[in-house]
């Protein structure tokens, strides 16, 4: 899908969205007169022949930095980046630098008079450019404020980034790629919509564990810990068994649910002197494993693929 339908099905959905929230926008117990009215100045959807533009809300844009743990360090990419603001507030805040990506000339022209009246300018880069001709390899951030169709066709892209970069979106999940977490923010002055409120999803790129994998305990010789692993994005079922002469405080085998977060996973095994805690981190085509006892003591493991 190219960027161009991205704007021809925003257009449609806002403007969708929009008569109905301007005729029956219900109050909100508590509002202040007036909060519940779509915003009428240059944030609000701007119908052209091709460009439409709905701003993000501050407190949104607040709760997407929020949510990612933006952190100097890091590298952004927006893809849609409307007016800029929020790789001008990464960078501003964090120090982050960032990437800006738009259709429209106009809002990439703004943006970056925008970054000079922040003083950010030399941190930020705003270019018209078709988000699907986008590199993403660099980022360990990439925002989005899109549709679900078009995060669905970015998804593929999305999940071949490192493992550990995190992405967030306004509004649009991923279908089946259910988020590491999400939030409600409450937004007075959004544009769209009937209700006054944006989600905003996080995912946590996860690294490719599923397969077998065997290594030895350090120290134990005779101790073979087996591993074998099923992945549907970041959620994991592990099975492991453990043969020969290993630690009587270690489970011989076993069948667990955990979760991947970017290039690690933790998990939690019944144990015959209470539970063993588990982690696994994918290191230059191995995984590192180390086994905790409740004790305390611990059992690391290299483990290859078989």
């Amino acid at each position: 899908m190219k960027a161009l339908s991205r704007r021809t099905l925003l257009a449609a959905l806002a403007a969708s969205l929009v008569a109905p929230a301007r005729a029956a926008a219900p109050r909100v117990a508590g509002e202040p007169p007036g909060a519940s009215e779509p915003d009428q100045g240059p944030g609000a959807p701007q119908f052209g022949a091709e460009v439409p533009y709905v701003q993000t809300p501050m407190p949104v844009v607040d709760a997407m930095l929020g949510i990612a743990g933006a952190r100097p360090g890091d590298r952004l990419i927006d893809l849609g980046s409307g007016d800029g603001r929020l790789v001008i507030e990464a960078a501003r805040r964090y120090g982050v630098p960032g990437l800006g990506v738009d259709l429209d000339p106009n809002l990439v022209a703004l943006s970056r008079e925008r970054a000079r009246a922040a003083g950010v300018e030399a941190l930020v880069r705003f270019v018209v450019g078709d988000l699907f001709d986008t590199d993403l390899a660099d980022a360990t951030l990439v925002t989005l404020y899109l549709l679900p169709e078009v995060n669905l066709a970015l998804r593929p892209r999305l999940l071949r980034l490192a493992p550990g970069t995190r992405v967030v979106s306004h509004d649009w999940d991923m279908g089946d790629w259910e988020p590491d977490r999400s939030l409600i923010v409450a937004a007075p002055n959004k544009p769209v919509g009937l209700r006054r409120e944006s989600a905003v999803h996080l995912w946590v790129i996860p690294a490719l564990l599923a397969g077998d994998w065997r290594g030895r305990l350090a120290g134990e010789p005779d101790a073979l810990l087996t591993v074998r692993i099923a992945q549907r994005y970041q959620a994991l079922q592990l099975s492991w068994r453990l043969d020969g002469s290993p630690p009587s405080a270690l489970p011989r085998s076993g069948t667990v649910q955990a979760r991947a977060t970017g290039d690690v996973a933790q998990l939690v095994m019944p144990g015959p002197a209470g539970p063993v805690r588990m982690q696994l981190r994918l290191r230059s085509g191995r995984l590192e494993a180390e086994l905790v006892t409740a004790a305390g003591l611990r059992h690391p493991a290299l483990l290859q693929a078989v």
